[in-house]
């Protein structure tokens, strides 16, 4: 990988670093599900930084930028856009949702209804969206980063798996570390930062990227190891499905990726192991006689599958 690339995913990571605190591995997978070309679920309690971190991404790389806060009154003419008619001209003009930009927040998304959910598929799969018989293409490059509570929490819709397939990742930043949290305590809202970061990036510079990302080598080995991994959740009676293909091209596009963040163009089976969970655990459901959740499953499909057989 050029020097230069590196150079400048390292400052982005460093420029993020400045507002979200103690968090630069989930800034970095962040980063990752980006030059994948994917989208991003971030889950977790409110208030530990979920919309912070997704306003510092927008503005460090340089990408159109909008933001929806999802309620259970939202209906899908509100993302999309909506005909209206003009008496100057005697006829219907289209106005697009918010859902045309570079780069689309939706906040708290498992508060809308299921419908409104569902507005979203074709975008995020298709980079498009049809719209009264008409398909309109959406600007690129396109990234989706939506957040959501814990299903337990009031007022919230489970995202179906139709629509959790559709992120390329799901991460969870958790509390801030003892240290992190002081800072955050001594220095005030870091917020108040966001207006001094610079954009390192624009939509030139990430297309690139991305495309350098496709040209990373995948060795048969790793691919034979990412087959045994998808393989044995297919067979294993802990697993209420199995991965489908789709989740075995999502994990080695994300090692890829995660093998650039790190310098080499080249993956290797540490790289599948360390996107292991954030691309899979979302699409695993254990079976009714077992335990555990997608963490667990995680954890499970590791230790029983050799890297090398």
């Amino acid at each position: 990988m050029p020097s230069d690339q590196l150079a400048v995913l390292a400052a982005v990571g460093a420029e993020i670093g400045r507002v979200v605190l103690g968090k630069d591995r989930q800034v970095q997978q962040a980063l990752c599900c980006l030059l994948a070309r994917g989208h991003l679920l971030i889950e977790d309690v409110p208030g530990v930084g979920k919309t912070t971190l997704s306003q510092t991404f927008a503005r460090v790389t340089g990408l159109d930028y909008q933001r929806m806060q999802f309620t259970s009154d939202l209906l899908p003419a509100d993302i999309l856009g909506v005909s209206v008619f003009d008496r100057n001209s005697n006829a219907f003009h289209f106005h697009p949702g918010p859902i045309f930009t570079q780069f689309l927040l939706v906040d708290e998304i498992n508060r809308a209804s299921p419908k409104t959910q569902s507005a979203l598929l074709e975008a995020m799969a298709e980079r498009q969206v049809s719209i009264e018989g008409e398909t309109r293409p959406l600007p690129q490059p396109y990234f989706v980063m939506a957040t959501q509570n814990p299903w337990f929490q009031s007022g919230t819709f489970p995202l179906p798996e139709s629509q959790l397939d559709r992120f390329l990742m799901r991460i969870s930043l958790g509390y801030p570390d003892e240290r992190s949290e002081r800072r955050l305590l001594a220095g005030g809202d870091p917020r108040a930062v966001l207006s001094q970061l610079r954009p390192l990036l624009n939509a030139e510079k990430i297309i690139a990227l991305q495309n350098a990302v496709d040209a990373i080598e995948v060795r048969d080995s790793v691919l034979s190891y990412v087959q045994r991994l998808i393989g044995f959740t297919r067979q294993d009676s802990h697993y209420a499905f199995g991965l489908s293909t789709r989740a075995a091209l999502a994990l080695i596009q994300c090692a890829k990726a995660w093998a650039m963040l790190h310098g080499r163009d080249y993956v290797l089976p540490d790289d599948i192991q360390l996107v292991l969970e954030p691309v899979a655990a979302h699409r695993l459901t254990a079976a009714a006689d077992a335990q555990g959740d997608g963490p667990d499953l995680i954890k499970r499909l590791l230790s029983q599958v050799p890297v090398v057989v």
